[in-house]
């Protein structure tokens, strides 16, 4: 894990490198004061060489300079490194959702995979900055100070280097309780997030049925259980910083009463004395750093292994290399049997389903819910994999397509309809984001949504709000329509398309996708029989598959399933 981390410095290697230089100039800075202290206090002050004085102490303001202009570079470009680290990782997360199966999506909450993608890898950035800069800078404190310490008394350097171990010992000790605690809190900051997507998505939902109590008492759940798991972390984190401070506070106090007895016995003299407790201060600073940078280590290395639990999710697998153009629309199934989740937990949704759709022509597909109908649709653009049999698109099994030439072949309108956040226009052109304003003004006539956009403030450049929340259903499904006419592929399907609108403007949308429709195979799931009576062919699905099928006269004079649909629906 830790080679993985460490290639994302690879391609900012140069200000890496910078920035690790500048850090060892201001430990060699650190290193260098306590020797000039020592020749002050034991030759130009008590032999008075006034010039040598002043010479040294203008020395030691220049190293005072170039050390805060050190400190700036390392804070500045130093953060900038940790930013563009945790920005490559954050695109190489999402990037790699966006390959991630269905099914992945259907098994995690959106406020848990914003919360990995955001909250973990903030702290990934401050350990890409500060981690290897005050690992080295430690380091080279640490080796420095040791052995300036050993030049002027080796015994002393020797009893301070002694009280190093049980230090070590203690810190690994308590490492394994931190990275234990700070992973139970990271889980519980991903619960929060999610729970509050979800309650302010759903906030209309909430507020119309009164229920804002129930919301708050869900998230103070939520909120209880990551201050209760916050709290054992820094539990966690005070044992290990009290023991550390305490370890590091004694061997301050052990080489202070050596060097006093060493002193007393006239071993080392008074700037001897002096540099040996400034060394000391040296070498005990660095440890204090690590105590210190301990608890982000903890938070960014855990953040980075639930970054690296999402990247090892195996992608959508990219099993065919059939990517035609364009394709005829002949679509088969072909004894297709399919249920959600890795394992059967019960009845198939789909079982030994078997069905031919040629080419330009329209199917309807209709009758209860839990038949079957919206799972057809999104098992031909391979939304989910088939458990059995297979599904041919101009006889061609769809695994053998690359997904994209399929799904760009394949035009979808569903019942519940998503709009992005931005404008009218944008919307639209997800149909074809290389259209034209012309093409897109077109699409929208076609879908019988232009002359309402004209009447807003901005017309097309109109923002829809977070989910299309400032326009109605039909409004929003009029918008998705249009993507479609926009995309104008041979495969159309529609899910409940027209669902969301009123009577008579369904009848104007309904004209619009019949002559959409003509020469493109459509398959169509609605519950509105009106919409389907002109289909080439009506499929009546039920729980226990195919029930009937034919066209609208010939299912009517059935007098079956679709008939007793049909006359309950227009009885009036």
């Amino acid at each position: 894990m830790l080679k993985k981390f460490a290639s994302y410095y690879k391609p900012h290697k140069k200000l890496f490198l910078l920035d690790m230089a500048a850090a060892f100039l201001v430990s060699l800075c650190d290193l260098v004061y306590p020797m000039i202290t020592r020749n002050i206090i034991n030759i130009y002050v008590p032999q008075k060489m006034l010039k040598h004085l002043l010479i040294w102490a203008a020395v030691i303001l220049g190293l005072y300079l170039a050390k805060c202009g050190l400190n700036y570079f390392i804070q500045y470009k130093g953060h900038v490194l940790g930013v563009r680290i945790q920005g490559d990782m954050r695109r190489d997360m999402f990037h790699h959702l966006q390959r991630l199966p269905f099914s992945f999506f259907d098994e995690n909450k959106t406020g848990v995979i914003m919360s990995r993608l955001m909250n973990d890898l903030f702290d990934i950035s401050e350990l890409a900055h500060h981690g290897p800069e005050n690992l080295f800078i430690s380091t080279i404190s640490l080796i420095g100070a040791f052995v300036m310490l050993s030049t002027i008394n080796i015994w002393l350097a020797l009893i301070l280097f002694l009280l190093i171990p049980p230090v070590v010992f203690f810190a690994v000790k308590t490492r394994k309780m931190m990275q234990d605690a700070f992973k139970e809190s990271r889980t519980h900051v991903a619960e929060v997030n999610a729970n509050v997507e979800t309650s302010v998505s759903g906030i209309r939902v909430s507020r119309a049925y009164t229920a804002e109590t129930h919301e708050n008492a869900r998230f103070d759940e939520a909120n209880e259980g990551f201050k209760r798991v916050r709290g054992k972390a820094y539990r966690a984190m005070g044992v290990f910083h009290s023991g550390m401070t305490l370890l590091t506070d004694i061997m301050y106090l052990a080489v202070l009463l050596a060097g006093g007895l060493f002193f007393y016995f006239g071993k080392i003299d008074a700037g001897d004395f002096a540099a040996f407790i400034l060394y000391t201060t040296s070498f005990i600073r660095p440890v204090n750093n690590l105590v210190m940078i301990f608890e982000q280590i903890q938070n960014g290395m855990t953040g980075f292994t639930r970054f690296d639990e999402i990247m090892r999710i195996p992608p959508e697998e990219e099993t065919g290399e059939h990517a035609p153009e364009t394709v005829k629309g002949n679509i088969e199934f072909k004894n297709v049997s399919f249920h959600y989740g890795e394992e059967e937990t019960g009845k198939n949704i789909i079982e030994n389903m078997s069905l031919r759709i040629a080419a330009g022509r329209t199917v309807a597909l209709v009758g209860p819910s839990g038949g079957g109908k919206t799972t057809m649709c999104h098992l031909i653009p391979r939304f989910y994999e088939t458990v059995e049999g297979s599904i041919t698109v101009d006889g061609k099994d769809i695994k053998e397509y690359s997904r994209y030439a399929l799904r760009k072949n394949i035009g979808m309108v569903a019942q519940d309809v998503f709009l992005f956040g931005g404008t009218v226009k944008e919307n639209i052109a997800y149909g074809n984001l290389d259209a034209t304003d012309d093409e897109i003004i077109e699409a929208a006539k076609r879908a019988n949504i232009h002359d309402f956009i004209m009447t807003l403030e901005k017309g097309y450049d109109t923002e829809v709000g977070e989910r299309g929340v400032k326009l109605s259903g039909g409004q929003k499904q009029r918008i998705s329509i249009a993507r479609v006419f926009l995309k104008n592929p041979p495969i159309l399907i529609l899910d409940e398309a027209t669902s969301a609108l009123d009577n008579a403007t369904e009848m104007l949308i309904q004209q619009s996708l019949e002559q959409l429709s003509k020469g493109r195979t459509t398959l169509v799931v609605a519950h509105r029989l009106s919409t389907i009576k002109n289909a080439d062919e009506i499929i009546v699905l039920t729980a226990d598959g195919i029930a009937e099928r034919g066209n609208h006269e010939q299912l009517l004079a059935k007098d079956g399933i679709y008939a007793g649909l049909y006359k309950y629906q227009f009885k009036q």
